[in-house]
Formats: C-alpha cells, structure tokens, sequence
C-alpha cells in the first residue's frame, strides 16, 4: 500500500533507524519511544490486524522480536523487556519490543488508580461471570 507509512518504510521509501530486516519482517526504532531502543517489528506485507497475519508471519514476528529482546537485555542491562502488538496510531500490524526500566513502562491505567509508582489490583470479576467468558471464547475457537 502506497499511502501505508509502515509499507513505505518497508519498501525503503521513508527512512528508519533499521534494527533488523529480512524477506518477511522490518525492525526499526520507534520515533517515540517508551525508553530509548523501544523497537517496532513489521512484516513486510500489509496486515492491519495482527490476527489476521498468516501463523507463520506471525512466527517470523515473534522470532524477530525474542531476537532484539535478547540485545536488548544486554545492552540496556534490563531484566525484561515488553512485546505488544498494536495497529492503532499506524493500521498495520506491528509488534512494540520495549526494554523494560520499571515495571509500569508498558501498563494499563487500571493497575496505576493508586496512582504512578504504586500497583493497584483492578477489581476481580466475578467468578460465574468469568466462567460465562472462558465458556464463550472456547465456543469461538
């Protein structure tokens, strides 16, 4: 797709602080970053959805990102490092790897209603609601 930001970058088109590149998959520095080597994990091809990447892409992906996850770990002396995947501000599937300096870089405002620094636990649903879920999305599969 010509006017895909994440295709242009792929094709060469947009410059990008290139991390790794193959036939199926582009890793790049993200413009705004969560910290500093916060990496993005494309593949070549157009997904909007990571669930709709064919298994093996998808594979490839994660291959990928476990691989800058390691360099990571090493260059930046974290214990861990986050893997996400979004499509929200750009629509083409891509995974976030992000080293992880403090244990809130990549969470949820639900954990932080105690506010920064602290961890809340988010209410617990109820347990013949959450039997209700597990039941509907086991019927999905």
């Amino acid at each position: 797709m010509t006017d895909c930001l994440f295709c242009r970058i792929a094709a060469g088109a947009l410059p990008a602080h290139i991390v790794h590149q193959d036939d199926e998959v582009v890793a790049f520095l993200d413009l705004h970053p969560i910290r500093p080597g916060h990496t993005l994990v494309i593949p070549r091809a157009h997904h909007v959805w990571f669930e709709d990447l064919p298994a093996p892409l998808a594979a490839r992906v994660m291959a990928v990102s476990q691989m800058i996850a390691r360099r990571q770990k090493r260059l930046y002396g974290v214990e861990r490092v986050a893997m996400f995947f979004t499509g929200i501000h750009v629509p083409h599937a891509h995974a976030h790897v992000v080293p992880m300096q403090d244990v809130h870089d990549v969470t949820s405002m639900a954990y932080l209603a105690d506010g920064a620094g602290r961890y809340s636990v988010p209410p617990r649903l109820a347990e013949d609601e959450m039997a209700n879920i597990a039941r509907r999305l086991s019927a999905e599969a």
